[in-house]
């Protein structure tokens, strides 16, 4: 799913080729998308666009007349943007959106469509689409600190709840926690006022540090590579790769759609976090630490 440093990108550069355009037209093959009915999804066309911003993982479009596009990807959502008249993919082409210069495709990969538009008129109206999470950049050491605290989660968890933090999803939470060098799996309970401030300045840090990066890709054009497994990063989808701090080889956890990725020597002090489906799978014979697995990989080599 395209998170803070994705869709700030996005919407930079909407804003950038964008703003000042007239919307000429709306082609929708998939009309599943748009979750609103009053006004109509054809009320933006001929409207100007006037900006672009973000609530959270959301882009809203700035339209006249108070109007407002509110766009979630979700998952697997991407945009491309190109020439006036750019042909919709047919199976994942979900929208196009017209305008005088450009034309801005909306594609879905998969068969779960779950990306959404809202159709809105009034800025007030955009309240509902707050989900009361901190933004990082919005706040301070202590009160970030406090929506941690509000509730007894895991890090990890909380990380990506976005009525806590606002915009951080899995990916961007896996490198956070391996930069601050905290186990996923401890209790916002049980964090120390140390653990804190080293958690909200690695946020900080990774976020800008990807947001940099991922300018500096899209450069004067359109971000058109948005995808949460990147060379770069340091544990997300790196399982069984060396941690680039350490060595040691990266472990993960799958649960539902989605997978924590960690490092345990940096992380939880060599123990290995137990994954439900393979620890139950081997009960009293899965590894506990780093030193079983490695012993457990070369024992089962010299048997091959």
């Amino acid at each position: 799913m395209p998170e803070l440093p994705d869709v700030q990108v996005y919407v930079e550069r909407l804003e950038a080729h964008l703003v000042g355009q007239r919307i000429t037209g709306v082609r929708l093959p998939k009309p599943f998308l748009v979750r609103t009915f009053d006004p109509p999804l054809s009320a933006v066309i001929g409207q100007r666009v006037g900006g672009f911003s973000r609530i959270g993982k959301r882009i809203v479009f700035e339209l006249e007349q108070e109007l407002f596009i509110v766009l979630h990807l979700m998952i697997a959502g991407r945009l491309h943007l190109g020439e006036p008249g750019k042909k919709l993919p047919g199976r994942i082409g979900l929208l196009a959106i017209d305008f005088e210069r450009s034309s801005l495709v909306l594609t879905e990969a998969g068969t779960k469509r779950r990306a959404s538009l809202h159709v809105v008129r009034g800025r007030q109206s955009l309240a509902a689409f707050v989900r009361g999470g901190v933004e990082p950049f919005e706040v301070d050491e202590a009160q970030f600190g406090a929506a941690l605290r509000r509730e007894n989660r895991t890090i990890k968890r909380a990380l990506c709840d976005p009525t806590i933090v606002s915009g951080v999803g899995n990916a961007y939470s896996d490198e956070i926690l391996h930069r601050a060098r905290l186990s996923p799996m401890q209790r916002t309970s049980n964090l120390t006022d140390a653990d804190v401030a080293t958690l909200f300045h690695a946020t900080r840090q990774v976020l800008t540090e990807w947001l940099t990066r991922l300018r500096a890709e899209a450069a004067d054009g359109f971000p058109e590579k948005v995808t949460a497994f990147r060379p770069e990063m340091a544990v997300h989808g790196k399982f069984k790769q060396p941690c680039p701090v350490c060595g040691t080889a990266v472990q993960r956890i799958v649960y539902a759609n989605n997978e924590c990725n960690y490092c345990p020597r940096c992380q939880t002090e060599g123990r290995l976090l137990a994954d439900r489906a393979l620890s139950r799978l081997l009960t009293k014979d899965f590894p506990r630490t780093i030193e079983d697995l490695e012993e457990l990989v070369a024992a089962r080599a010299r048997d091959v």
